[in-house]
């Protein structure tokens, strides 16, 4: 499998520590207010690289965190701490903003069929390891402390700008978006490890340390979670693309720091999902949420298409006309798995299957291209093939691409057995109405050609049409005109 690696900027074997096994990061969510869908972008291509690498035969060992504290405002450690932030709008405590938005993460994650990492650390949680790792930064002289903080000093790396190179100037005050000045750091490009002081006084979350009360930075949590639960070396490390500067950055730092070794070999970044006006985030006004999306009246699967039918590594502009033109999509080629047998026990081609299997393969194989993997989907109906192969191959794919395939395919199969069940019925029970435009005709006369028309009626329910044919020309014999309607029949004679 080649896959790219922006730590190298080229497409790379993918190659395990460990054979057999894989070890995967996770940059989880800070849970300060609802993820938005380009927050989820990022998770449901990681959700993607999850599973195909399990369906290549891997191991999967993977672990997320979860920000609940640290995360601030600004890029340079200065600002106002997220979840402290979301507490404040919403008048609670902050671990109850965490939880609330916690559950709520997951309750997306639901609707998109992103699989929750087996480990979920809360960096609430962790304390005592954020402590310990910062110490060890200490003693080996990687750290330094001012004005009561914990920093971490990048002038003892070879190189500290392992993603792209940046001048000293990209750090200073004004020339990018988030970072304000910090006097303590001895160089720009330090960060924070562990805070006792800044320059507000109500975080709500604090911890004794041997530096004084405070709380972890937002770096050291995912470096401390990942060494304890997924050991020195890390096979894969994922995120969106704005966590490569500084956050993966600095992970990277004081990892190795800390470890004495290379730390992480692949490091897999998702891009920016856009709207027309730039690149979404909760404070741009326009805030698209998993619930926005069916209120809107749209499936959350047909999302998670919208961006498998885009690379990972390429920007995707979101637009409500690009959501409609998904749905019919999804909708049309879930109406042409429907139209297969799906009850089919037929047996499975097994040259067939591996022919076609081999194009899902090849296409996750080049670096994750999910719009060809989506492609060989519909080459299966295309296949000459019989039915129980096509839904094999279907169910296969779908353990990737969790598109919900099979299940949305049953439940339309089971809706138009419902309504031609119904349809059925209200045939059965429909009253025939039967009409003689004719004046003068005998009472008997009538009596025997209504009889005639209910018996023709009762064969065609019957669909024995032989039957209702020879009674129409004994009708027509008598002189008898007939017109049929809807649940009606008039005649003359």
């Amino acid at each position: 499998m080649k896959l790219y690696n922006t730590l190298t900027k080229t497409r790379d074997e993918f190659v395990t520590h460990e054979p057999g096994k894989c070890n995967m990061y996770t940059c989880g969510p800070t849970v300060y207010h609802f993820a938005h869908i380009g927050n989820l972008r990022s998770y449901i291509m990681e959700d993607i690289l999850e599973k195909y690498l399990r369906y290549t035969g891997l191991e999967v060992k993977r672990c997320m965190n979860i920000t609940d504290v640290g995360h601030l405002s600004s890029d340079a450690d200065t600002g106002e701490d997220k979840m402290l932030k979301g507490a404040k709008r919403e008048k609670k405590t902050v671990m109850e903003i965490a939880q609330f938005y916690t559950d709520a993460f997951f309750a997306d994650c639901g609707k998109l069929n992103i699989k929750i990492p087996e480990i979920v650390v809360p960096a609430t949680s962790y304390i005592p390891q954020f402590i310990e790792m910062v110490q060890t930064l200490l003693d080996k002289g990687y750290a330094y402390i001012a004005e009561g903080n914990v920093y971490f000093d990048t002038s003892k790396l070879d190189e500290y700008y392992v993603f792209n190179k940046h001048d000293a100037e990209d750090l200073a005050v004004g020339v990018r978006d988030g970072v304000e000045e910090d006097l303590a750091k001895r160089n720009k490009s330090d960060f924070v490890l562990w805070f006792t002081k800044s320059k507000f006084e109500d975080q709500e979350l604090k911890w004794d340390s041997p530096w004084g009360i405070g709380y972890p930075g937002w770096h050291i949590e995912c470096s401390a979670i990942s060494v304890q639960n997924l050991g020195e070396y890390l096979d894969i490390h994922c995120g969106g693309i704005d966590n490569a500067f500084p956050h993966h950055t600095n992970e990277i730092a004081q990892s190795e720091a800390y470890l004495g070794h290379k730390w992480c070999t692949h490091w897999f970044h998702v891009l920016h999902l856009n709207t027309n006006t730039g690149k979404m985030s909760k404070s741009s006004g326009e805030f698209l949420t998993v619930s926005l999306l069916e209120e809107k009246g749209f499936d959350p699967l047909v999302y998670r298409l919208f961006c498998l039918q885009s690379h990972y590594r390429k920007s995707l502009v979101f637009s409500w006309e690009g959501m409609e033109s998904t749905r019919t999509a999804y909708n049309k080629l879930v109406n042409r798995i429907a139209s297969l047998k799906l009850d089919d026990n037929s047996p499975v081609d097994e040259a067939k299957f591996g022919e076609l299997k081999q194009r899902f393969s090849d296409a996750m194989d080049n670096d994750l291209n999910t719009a060809l993997a989506v492609t060989a989907v519909y080459d299966v109906l295309k296949a000459q093939t019989n039915d129980a192969t096509k839904i094999a191959l279907i169910r296969d794919f779908d353990t990737v691409l969790s598109l919900g395939l099979l299940e949305a395919a049953a439940k339309v199969k089971k809706s138009a057995e419902a309504e031609a069940a119904a349809r059925a019925k209200a045939a059965e029970n429909a009253t025939l109405t039967i009409t003689c435009t004719s004046e003068g005709v005998d009472a008997d006369t009538k009596a025997k050609v209504e009889e005639l028309i209910t018996r023709r009626a009762e064969a065609k329910k019957a669909k024995d049409f032989a039957s209702a044919d020879a009674i129409r020309d004994e009708l027509t014999a008598m002189g008898v005109v007939l017109k049929d309607a809807k649940d009606s029949v008039s005649w003359s004679m």
